[in-house]
């Protein structure tokens, strides 16, 4: 027989620990992202829990494999934003582009 795989060595579902070492932080900053959200994640187990509830919850191993794409993907799309010559588009600069070394347009008078 051959030896497990790694991943296979914590199985299906990851504790808010095993989670938390593997994004190298701590449990309560898992438990926000939990919390809010960002990471999804199931309750399982009574909810009485004098520990604030972290250890009830679980990740599934391929929800973290997920999000930590998604987190590469949003990395690496803000660093393309952030290298774009224009950057500043017009929904986000008031409806005009702006360009170094041009002047600025003239502002329309409100009624």
């Amino acid at each position: 027989m051959s030896a497990a795989a790694p991943e296979d060595a914590l199985g299906r579902f990851l504790t808010l620990g095993d989670t938390a070492e593997i994004l190298s932080v701590s449990v309560d900053d898992v438990l926000a992202l939990v919390r809010s959200g960002e990471l999804p994640a199931i309750r399982v187990g009574r909810t009485a829990d004098t520990s604030g509830g972290a250890s009830m919850w679980r990740v599934e191993r391929i929800v973290l494999e997920a999000y930590i794409e998604a987190k590469y993907e949003e990395t690496r799309r803000m660093g393309l934003w952030n290298q774009a010559e224009f950057a500043n588009i017009p929904e986000l600069s008031g409806g005009t582009i702006v360009r170094s070394g041009q002047p600025s347009p003239p502002k329309r008078p409100r009624d």
